[in-house]
């Protein structure tokens, strides 16, 4: 199995924390978002993605793009250990939870959106930080209430065990922090994060462990 990916890349982070999680081993495809190299662009790339968008997993004929689509690829052809409870309803709550970050508060804050932001607004850093911040924050804010009543430990996102949810989390936060997004009125996001970073699964799939980053 082949990950396109880049060290940084929170839906990136998601996936290589699942491949690691299931035991799935995997060969790295490093895709340097960064100008000038924006690898993202170029035709050898878009002809394994169109939308020149990371991650993207291939597994013989199948390729794959969109983290979560490939998360729950891999829930299905490696169901142990699982990332989606038994229930049907559990099931619900965890991807409700799952999506609420990265649909609602990551797309806000990719790097195509911020670049935009960029060139055509003429936003500064300060400014960028501004903007991420507030979604973060907007999304952070109405998670923390529901995981206060989710968690069945404090150390996890929904019930006692790893899921999807605790995939999406910790890039999240990682991301608040890169944009310097005060979390501190987040206690039980935040502790929910530092446990799972100190999970082996998580910390060989963290950006600073990646090639690539600096």
């Amino acid at each position: 199995m082949k990950l396109y990916h880049y060290y940084r890349s929170s839906a990136a982070y998601r996936v290589r924390i699942a491949l690691n999680f299931k035991g799935i081993a995997w060969e790295t495809a490093l895709i340097d978002l960064r100008a000038p190299v924006s690898a993202q662009h170029t035709p050898e790339f878009r002809a394994v993605n169109p939308a020149g968008l990371i991650p993207v997993v291939v597994e013989g004929d199948t390729t794959i793009a969109q983290s979560l689509a490939i998360i729950e690829y891999l829930e299905e052809t490696h169901p142990d250990p699982p990332l989606l409870p038994r229930s049907s309803a559990d099931r619900a709550q965890v991807r409700s939870l799952s999506l609420a970050i990265a649909c609602d508060i990551h797309p806000l804050g990719n790097l195509r959106v911020l670049n935009y932001l960029r060139a055509t607004f003429k936003a500064d850093e300060n400014a960028v930080n501004a903007w991420v911040g507030e979604w973060i924050g907007m999304g952070f804010r109405a998670l923390e209430e529901r995981v206060r009543r989710s968690s069945g430990d404090g150390r996890h996102m929904y019930g006692s065990d790893v899921t999807l949810a605790d995939l999406c989390i910790v890039p999240q936060m990682y991301n608040a922090r890169r944009y310097k997004v005060d979390v501190q009125a987040y206690p039980t996001l935040r502790a929910v994060c530092a446990h799972l970073e100190s999970l082996p699964a998580f910390a060989r799939a963290a950006p600073e462990a990646q090639p690539g980053a600096p």
